[in-house]
């Protein structure tokens, strides 16, 4: 029996990066036929531009983030088209053994209707059946896995008795503007406005997402929170 391993936490990883603030300011003022040089001037524009939603020039940045997230997270990842993935391929290479366990911070019960809805703690009898029920789900269909494989059988049928709670990695490349969309979706913060309902294991991913963009650009960011956290 193989051993695998279970974990809780996502991981993000900033690879490469294009550009930054003098990016932004530099698209911007092409259409004035204006300079960039002035720092007071500088914030005031990516201020300004982030306040009336002339998006455009955030896109001249661009990141790009190796991401390693269970595959129900990455699947909600996807979901953003605007932005490349480059993901690890169950038909050319064997899975690696490692599964999500909700650990005990994971709200369980979801109160209210679709579309208005919160999430609470769980009972104590609630997270311990839960966490049970992913161990042994998981140890079931990675046996199930093996198996086909030690029997021949090709790795893109083999995967399919493998569960969401599977880790998968993948390279995400993402320009600025729309990496605030993203952010404005799956993150929620003191500074949101507008409701948004991500996913909880998607919500701590895009922390470490922000976290590591806002060192490229920390002024697009500072006007992103300052107006509402609104996609430019």
């Amino acid at each position: 029996m193989t051993e695998i391993e279970f974990r809780s936490d996502m991981d993000v990883e900033l690879v490469d990066s294009m550009g930054g603030d003098h990016s932004i300011v530099r698209a911007a003022r092409v259409s004035s036929g204006t300079e960039a040089g002035d720092p007071a001037k500088d914030k005031g524009l990516i201020n300004f531009l982030a306040r009336d939603r002339h998006g455009s020039p955030f896109e001249a940045t661009v990141f790009q983030f190796k991401v390693t997230v269970p595959l129900f997270v990455a699947r909600e990842w996807f979901r953003h088209r605007i932005g490349s993935f480059n993901e690890v391929s169950g038909r050319y290479k064997e899975m690696e053994p490692v599964f999500y366990v909700p650990d005990e911070g994971r709200p369980l019960k979801q109160i209210g209707t679709p579309g208005k809805y919160t999430f609470e703690a769980g009972s104590i009898t609630q997270g311990r059946h839960t966490r049970t029920a992913h161990r042994q789900a998981a140890q079931t269909a990675w046996d199930a896995y093996q198996e086909q494989l030690a029997l021949g059988v090709a790795r893109e049928v083999a995967r399919n008795v493998l569960p969401l709670s599977l880790y998968t990695s993948f390279y995400w490349t993402v320009n600025g503007r729309s990496l605030l969309n993203f952010l404005s979706l799956r993150r929620v913060t003191a500074d949101t406005t507008v409701p948004t309902f991500p996913l909880w294991e998607i919500d701590r991913a895009a922390g470490q997402v922000e976290e590591l963009a806002q060192q490229v650009t920390p002024e697009a960011f500072a006007a992103f929170n300052k107006h509402g956290r609104v996609t430019p």
